[in-house]
């Protein structure tokens, strides 16, 4: 890597070239990573994108003018003082917040360098160009404010919104829920039952534990390896791994520790208590994100609670 103090006007051309037209990639691909999930977003970062072209050919016309046809190649990675910037446009489904975030770094970094290139600069025609560059950089956020009210509109907005909402529900809350379901009430059985059977509240904490665990390991494997989002649209399958996994053993956990209390009455009242807060819980997760009716989540989830509690009962005191 080379100082940009020791970058000669050629050089700082050429790299001003080089970083419009990675520039003007970066925003094609959002474009192309948004218009399928938020269209209106995609025209957005597409405007952006033919302004970075223009900008390029400007600065190819002046360097022809200037030095030749030939352009070194010479990238941001090649001089110090640049930030390291992450691939997010790689991933998809692309997330809409991290891509304005994106953006807004990308033109700061790109004014700024146009800014301290024209202070270097002692020629006449580059330092106007490079001078008006940074200002059209300083105004292209304004712009993209400008693209975003032509672009979005109200009922754009609230489309946009819902799909966020969708992809939410799908990536994350429809994991997390069916771990925290599947922990909280598959757990009730080996754990109450080793609580009647033993009599130990430390027997059916080490039980609850080890289920809890076991569970939130399989179900973790499960969710990721069921399939990869490319077709679902449901996301990372390492994150809705994650998310499920550590659901379930959240699920598992709740109504475990109580049996560290080292009276069994006490720790089986407390841990029915727990047991009912996760019920209200995943009721109100149902009703909120799944647009399930109020009674009816909470019906089948306390029907399926009741039904496996009544088995834990049954068989520890057998």
């Amino acid at each position: 890597m080379t100082n940009f103090d020791a970058l000669t006007e050629r050089e700082i051309l050429a790299l001003a070239i080089s970083l419009e037209e990675e520039d003007e990639r970066v925003y094609a691909d959002f474009a192309d990573g948004l218009k399928e999930e938020y269209p209106a977003s995609a025209s957005v970062f597409a405007g952006m994108r033919t302004e970075e072209s223009g900008h390029r050919r400007r600065l190819i016309q002046l360097y022809q003018q200037k030095f030749g046809e030939h352009i070194p190649l010479i990238r941001r990675q090649d001089v110090k003082g640049f930030v390291q910037r992450k691939p997010v446009w790689l991933v998809r489904p692309l997330g809409l917040d991290t891509v304005r975030q994106q953006a807004s770094a990308i033109e700061v970094e790109t004014r700024r360098f146009y800014e301290k290139s024209a202070a270097r600069t002692q020629d006449a025609s580059i330092r106007q160009l490079l001078d008006d560059l940074a200002q059209e950089e300083r105004t292209h956020e304004d712009r993209a404010q400008e693209l975003t009210e032509e672009k979005l509109k109200p009922e754009t907005v609230q489309d946009e919104e819902r799909a966020r909402r969708r992809l939410f529900v799908l990536q994350i809350i429809q994991p997390g829920l069916e771990g925290l379901m599947d922990g909280s009430v598959s757990t009730l059985a080996p754990v109450f039952a080793s609580a009647l059977a033993t009599h130990k509240s430390w027997d059916a904490f080490l039980v609850g534990l080890a289920a809890s665990i076991g569970a939130g390991i399989s179900m973790g494997f499960a969710e990721a390896l069921s399939d990869d989002g490319s077709l679902t649209g449901r996301g990372h399958p390492l994150i809705r791994g994650v998310v499920c996994g550590g659901m379930t053993t959240l699920g598992g956990i709740g109504h475990t520790l109580p049996f560290l209390i080292p009276g069994l009455r006490t720790a089986l009242t407390v841990a029915i208590c727990v047991v009912l807060v996760e019920l209200g819980v995943i009721t109100w997760v149902r009703h909120r994100y799944m647009d399930t009716p109020t009674w009816s989540a909470a019906f089948q989830v306390i029907l399926g609670g009741a039904l496996v509690f009544a088995t834990g009962i049954l068989i520890g005191s057998a």
